[in-house]
């Protein structure tokens, strides 16, 4: 498959680098070569943990320590990088071994995760922390908006097993429906069935888990209206 233009993710970025080599570190996995991206991505998430308590920090001046903790672990979970590195298209500059090619890890979201926050590591590395803090608020800008202090933080799979749980129903089933696209950009489809109502909601996702929570928000809606 070939790569996007690194020009054309700088733009995205909003930053451009001056040692392109270290950008294409930053986007090398650990299944290409031995000049991967794993001691970037592990400076990566220090930083961005720091930038984002930062941004936190400024914006909710009364949150206690414990609100404010769970507000970052919300942004800088797995799922949240994804969504980030999706819109990005960082799958799309990804340089993989042929395995990881072939078993669609340009659209993993733990790689893709991982990837984003190396790419925070290098241009810490290049810029320092200001020019590293800079751009994470911008790419979590939308994020950072939509917080609501004293909201629910959980994932859709968890609010409905509680949902259901504190009515003393039994929990939701899924099961895999069907699989499409090829090995390099798989998408799956999941129902998910809530018996006790006679619901049965479908979602769809880069891998079977974010499917999962998709079916399960449709069925929190479903059963919230």
């Amino acid at each position: 498959m070939p790569l996007l233009p690194l020009d054309a993710l700088e733009s995205s970025l909003g930053y451009a680098f001056k040692d392109k080599r270290l950008l294409q570190t930053a986007l090398t996995h650990r299944s290409h070569g031995s000049a991967h991206n794993e001691r970037l991505e592990f400076l990566g998430d220090s930083v961005l943990n720091c930038a984002i308590a930062g941004a936190l920090f400024e914006r909710f001046a009364d949150l206690p320590e414990g609100d404010l903790s769970r507000l970052r672990a919300h942004l800088v979970r797995q799922d949240s990088l994804y969504q980030l590195a999706q819109g990005l298209q960082l799958g799309e500059y990804l340089r993989l071994g042929e395995g990881e090619m072939r078993s669609g890890g340009h659209q993993r979201p733990s790689i893709l995760a991982d990837t984003l926050e190396a790419l925070f590591g290098a241009v810490y590395l290049e810029a320092g922390f200001d020019a590293a803090a800079a751009l994470i608020r911008r790419i979590f800008a939308d994020l950072l908006a939509g917080l609501v202090p004293g909201q629910s933080m959980k994932d859709p799979k968890t609010r409905l097993q509680e949902w259901l749980q504190g009515r003393r129903k039994p929990l939701p089933r899924y099961e895999l429906l069907e699989t499409t696209g090829a090995a390099h950009d798989q998408r799956f489809r999941v129902a998910c069935r809530v018996d006790a109502f006679g619901i049965e909601t479908h979602g769809m996702g880069a891998s079977r888990r974010l499917a999962e929570q998709a079916a399960a928000a449709s069925a929190l809606e479903k059963l919230d209206s």
